[in-house]
């Protein structure tokens, strides 16, 4: 009988020993996995994004886009800059590009023309600024940051937008700019299955978070409609309490849900994980109706979620561990 409890003794003391060592090699991995110093995370769009129907030299120039948009942000942030600069330095290079609908690549309304949208927020202080509907500003992201910085409102639309960033000596461009033979085919196709809108959201090592989207809105939208892109709360936010949230999809159901804002609150009112957040808005609430889209999110501590219920997203991600990557389809997150 001693023999006996001796040996389960020693048997429960391997089991501890075993579960110990396992415990601290995950506890090692996640330590050098997360509470990295600055992080950024980029989107490019959501919707049908299949392999199937990217030819391998799109699928290329997608990718290499990505890449140098991350890495623009990264570079900002590597050099202790803050994260509002990250954000704008990424979304600026998506938006010079034409395989994004913003900027360069909008999409065209129901009269052919580019009306395009942006907001920008910083965490450390909600400050937040926003522009709608556009039509001459090269890069609307730096609008909505002038809006932020330099004057008393969060948001302008139209025209009076328009002039107020040619007052502040922001690049302007002729509608022809924006015209792009691929945004025009789809426009003659009323293609609307894509959500090319842009975003990023960023962690700079002074600890504070910012947001920003832009977007060229959905193909063939009536003259004067407004998706969530340029709404704080519904495409944007960003509060260094809760999380950076930039989101893409069917505008309409984002604002009905003000789903940015929705994640930050479940995190700081319910105490959730931004990945529990994430997930219960885009996979289970937005789902249940019918609606189609994502996020990326990052928090305070540098985890970030790319989330999406969709075929794909064009995404990417790095930090100052190390991690870094750049995605397109439904595979992983």
């Amino acid at each position: 009988m001693k023999k006996l409890l001796k040996t389960t003794i020693l048997l429960g003391i391997l089991v501890i020993a075993i579960g110990l060592i396992f415990l601290t090699s995950c506890t090692n991995k996640d330590i050098k996995n997360n509470n990295p110093q600055w992080a950024i995370v980029i989107h490019g769009g959501a919707g049908t994004i299949l392999k199937k129907n990217l030819t391998s030299e799109t699928e290329k120039l997608y990718n290499q886009k990505l890449n140098e948009a991350l890495e623009a942000g990264a570079t900002v942030l590597e050099n202790g800059g803050t994260s509002l600069d990250a954000v704008t330095a990424a979304i600026t290079t998506m938006e010079d590009s034409p395989l994004f609908n913003a900027g360069k690549g909008a999409v065209f309304t129901a009269e052919g023309k580019n009306e395009m949208d942006a907001s920008i927020m910083d965490g450390s202080n909600i400050n937040a600024g926003a522009v709608a509907g556009v039509q001459t500003i090269k890069n609307p992201i730096l609008a909505a940051r002038e809006v932020m910085e330099n004057s008393k409102h969060v948001m302008l639309q139209g025209e009076g937008a328009d002039i107020f960033a040619k007052e502040h000596g922001l690049e302007i461009e002729d509608s022809s700019y924006f015209f792009t033979q691929r945004r025009w085919e789809s426009f003659k196709k009323v293609n609307k299955n894509k959500f090319g809108t842009v975003g990023a959201v960023a962690l700079d090592i002074h600890g504070n978070l910012a947001a920003g989207t832009s977007t060229g809105g959905m193909t063939n939208k009536m003259k004067g409609r407004v998706g969530d892109s340029p709404i704080i709360g519904a495409g944007t936010y960003a509060d260094n309490e809760s999380c950076a949230v930039s989101a893409t999809g069917h505008g309409e159901y984002f604002i009905r849900n003000v789903v940015a804002y929705d994640i930050a609150a479940l995190m700081k009112y319910s105490g959730v994980s931004l990945k529990e957040a994430s997930n219960y808005v885009i996979m289970k609430k937005l789902k249940d109706q019918n609606a189609e889209g994502g996020i990326i999110a990052l928090d305070k501590a540098g985890n970030f979620v790319m989330t999406f219920n969709t075929k794909g997203m064009y995404r990417g991600y790095k930090n100052s561990n190390g991690l870094g990557e750049v995605l397109i389809y439904g595979d992983r997150k």
